[in-house]
């Protein structure tokens, strides 16, 4: 394990950066290698798959160390960062927490001590590095020391980032390599790999700019082009560009794949600060990148030394141009010293991110795990998406642009619903953008990246995201009736099939690709891949579209909800699993069960063409929010239904291996549900990855003891982690949730709610509405205790969809 974070780390690391705040610098909180390990020791495989390095809240520079897993069977790169990996390079874009293939690891440099033999710049092996000791990581903040005795250090801003190489002493060659064609590989994945398509650099002094275009990589996407910028800190001694074929197998681009590796060819070795030199790519996509090299006696102060060097470098990105790109840099990292673009990094996530949940901190008693485990969250909840508003190359639009929805599927359920409450003019921005893409491209997405829509795992879960958003009265600049418009694209119009490896059954890009199915039969046939995981998405789906039908188009508000029933249709009370009776089931196209050795409690692989996607129908049979009060019956009543649900939670019960997404976890309820069981202040700390914060946020509502019912303006009772939690929600209310005691204080079995009070109201119902407090504030108080207590007297959750059973006969 190459990665530590002690809990005295982060205040060395304020200390040491002169971090003062008038409030708690909630950031020392923060672990950034939380998730960075899965249960085999060393791996991150079946982890978090997280991104480590500096970023800002909803930045679109990530910047970060690109790794490369030796073991390409247990190759997790999708953040960059790995425990162990051996350093490909320092990029500034990065996704976080994802899943699937790779994306970007573009805009790339690698400090070297020698380009001698047997190194060769073109072959991408022979210069990585492997690292020693324990990195180190804060918010904004990234070190490590490579075993040819170079450290790195480095931070990032929205658009640009800084990185410093304090060289080995005596070392005497000093290089940086700036490689164009540099990206995140996906070994073993052919047709999820990423391409470099294409590239320019042009030299002049210290200072290079140019662009990279880039193609494939997760959801297949289409080339798109970022400009950069970089600069370092004083004049190289040499600057020369080089260009070589590229070796790379890429299907369709011209390649030289079967040829061997060539040696870069060099422009003239003139000092750079006297000749400006450019390199581009050229029809056959040549790989083009520069190496600056550095006088051994250059040194920190700038005076003449043999000791160790230090060479900083800016970098600016931009969609656009160069002269974007430049700007960025210049007025993002102002200054050369690294420590003040930490301090405004750490500035920033404690004004906007963190001070909006505050929990005591200065108190013997606080738990510093939950404190840890909170504010790490809402740090990974908030690295994506990212915030391109003025930098979209597509089409141009008064609205705000975002991209790396990665993915809708994973976020909608808590996420969003988090956002809304303390990310208003965030949230907003966001579906403004997911409206403007439907304007501009024709469907709005599930998942974002690159500019580019795709992949779609399950429904059109933008459709859920603008409900919960309409429902809880989220009105501002949004134009809900061109959003109502690309909701109904989503439910009328199929889309065209992708034929993509992952599933040519159907399109994988945009919309609901077995849309004909559910508009004919009212389900998803097993003509059509993931017939149950789809069927139960889509009927959440219509529903999302009558709840904004309602105010948007009031005749269209019975048909959806109607539609939204669909389920039910896939429901047959005869099969039984493990002495539970009535399971969601596939069902052909004529009408009849596909039943013959059905088991609920499996999905083989639970993949893009299986019967499910990456849960069992057991856990389907509960995944219908809208609509609980039939789920109910259909299982057998209140009671059967309340044993049916404590079964799904108790160990060795679950029958299917989920591989990294199961996370060694042995319930059939897969996300791991004890929390204090599968979230740890360490780093193995998740089970499973991420899903761009999709597990943290989930984690956050637990801690807050209120859980979001997803395109409903309902939240469900639990009990809180700490005593005393202050909200800042809607832009500038105050929500006050207290409890009586903790985990801490009153041991662990102290979590038993005894009584509730909302806004000093004694409160019998086990949930609330949106409008009863999430608007203009106010206060939960929580009475807990060791021993359960039957305290909610009240009315049961609404089932805002219910449609009576009688309507579809099995």
């Amino acid at each position: 394990m190459r990665s530590s974070l002690s809990h005295g780390l982060a205040a060395l690391l304020t200390a040491h950066f002169g971090v003062s705040f008038a409030q708690v610098d909630y950031s020392q909180y923060v672990n950034p290698f939380m998730g960075g390990l899965g249960p085999f020791e060393g791996l991150a495989f079946g982890g978090g798959d997280i991104f480590v390095g500096g970023a800002l809240p909803f930045g679109v520079v990530k910047m970060g160390i690109d790794t490369w897993e030796q073991n390409i069977s247990f190759a997790t790169l999708n953040g960059g960062w790995t425990p162990g990996g051996l350093v490909m390079g320092i990029s500034m874009m990065h996704e976080h927490g994802t899943g699937g293939a790779p994306k970007y690891g573009l805009v790339a440099q690698m400090p070297l001590t020698t380009l001698d033999d047997p190194v060769n710049i073109l072959d991408n092996t022979t210069y990585w590095q492997e690292r020693v000791g324990d990195d180190v990581a804060s918010v904004g903040y990234y070190k490590t020391e490579f075993a040819n005795s170079i450290t790195v250090e480095l931070s990032g801003a929205r658009h640009a980032g800084i990185v410093q190489y304090t060289f080995p002493e005596n070392s005497s060659e000093k290089h940086v390599l700036v490689d164009v064609s540099h990206y995140i590989p996906a070994p073993g994945d052919d047709h999820s790999s990423q391409m470099f398509l294409g590239g320019e650099i042009a030299v002049d002094g210290a200072q290079y700019t140019g662009y990279t275009t880039t193609g494939g990589g997760f959801g297949q996407g289409a080339p798109f082009t970022v400009y950069f910028c970089g600069e370092f800190d004083s004049a190289p001694q040499q600057a020369r560009t080089f260009r070589g074929r590229n070796t790379d197998p890429m299907a369709r681009y011209h390649t030289f794949s079967n040829g061997p590796i060539g040696q870069a060819v060099f422009s003239a070795e003139e000092n750079s600060t006297k000749t400006t030199t450019k390199e581009t790519s050229g029809p056959m996509n040549d790989r083009v990148g520069a190496v600056f090299s550095f006088d051994s006696s250059h040194s920190d102060d700038g005076s003449s030394s043999s000791s160790r060097a230090v060479v900083r470098s800016r970098i600016g990105i931009s969609f656009i141009s160069t002269e974007k790109a430049c700007s960025f840099k210049d007025s993002e990292i102002a200054s050369w010293d690294l420590n003040d673009t930490v301090t405004a990094a750490v500035d920033e996530w404690n004004r906007d991110v963190f001070s909006r949940i505050q929990v005591p901190t200065d108190d013997e008693s606080a738990n510093r795990t939950n404190l840890a485990l909170l504010y790490s969250s809402l740090y990974f909840a908030h690295l994506m998406p990212s915030d391109r508003t003025g930098e979209n190359p597509l089409w141009e639009s008064d609205e705000p642009s975002w991209d790396d929805f990665y993915a809708l599927w994973d976020t909608f359920r808590c996420t969003v619903s988090l956002y809304h409450l303390i990310q208003p003019a965030a949230y907003e921005s966001q579906i403004r953008s997911l409206i403007d893409i439907w304007r501009h491209e024709g469907y709005m997405p599930d998942t974002r990246s690159g500019n580019w829509n795709g992949l779609v795992q399950g429904g059109s879960d933008a459709d859920n995201v603008l409900a919960d958003a309409y429902v809880k009265g989220l009105r501002g600049a949004i134009d809900w009736a061109a959003g109502y418009q690309a909701m109904v694209k989503n439910a009328e119009v199929t889309p065209y099939n992708t034929f993509t490896v992952l599933d040519p059954s159907a399109s994988v890009k945009e919309g609901r690709g077995a849309l004909d199915d559910w508009k004919r039969l009212g389900y998803v046939s097993t003509d059509n891949t993931r017939c149950i995981s789809r069927t139960v998405e889509y009927s959440a789906n219509d529903y999302a579209l009558s709840v904004v039908a309602a105010g948007e188009a009031p005749d269209d508000v019975a048909k959806y909800r109607n539609r939204s029933a669909g389920w039910q249709r896939s429901w047959n009370p005869d099969i039984e699993s493990v002495g539970f009776r009535g399971f969601l089931t596939p069902r052909n196209s004529s009408g009849a069960w596909d039943d013959e050795g059905y088991n609920p409690a499996q999905c083989g692989r639970c993949s893009w063409t299986s019967i499910t996607y990456e849960a069992t129908p057991w856990e389907y049979s509960f995944s219908i929010p809208h609509d609980m009060e039939t789920v109910i019956e259909l299982m057998g009543g209140a009671a059967e239904f309340e044993r049916r649900l404590d079964y799904i939670f108790q160990p060795n019960t679950s029958q299917q291996n989920l591989g990294a997404n199961g996370a060694a976890i042995t319930s059939i309820m897969n996300i791991g549900y004890l929390a204090n069981q599968y979230f740890h202040d360490e780093m193995h700390g998740l089970p499973g990855n991420s899903d761009a914060g999709a597990l943290n946020s989930w984690l956050i509502w637990q801690m807050l003891g209120i859980y979001p019912i997803v395109t409903q303006p309902v939240y469900l009772i639990e009990s809180p982690w700490f005593t005393d939690i202050n909200m800042t929600i809607n832009g500038n209310a105050t929500l006050r949730i207290t409890s009586n005691g903790d985990a801490q204080s009153l041991g662990y079995k102290a979590y038993y709610v005894q009584s509730v009070k909302i806004n000093g109201q004694e409160w019998s119902k086990n949930w609330f509405n949106h409008e009863d407090i999430m608007i203009s504030g106010g206060t939960i108080e929580f009475t807990v205790g060791d021993e359960p207590k039957i305290w909610e007297s009240g009315e049961v959750p609404p089932s805002p969809g219910h449609v009576n059973t009688r309507l579809f006969g099995n």
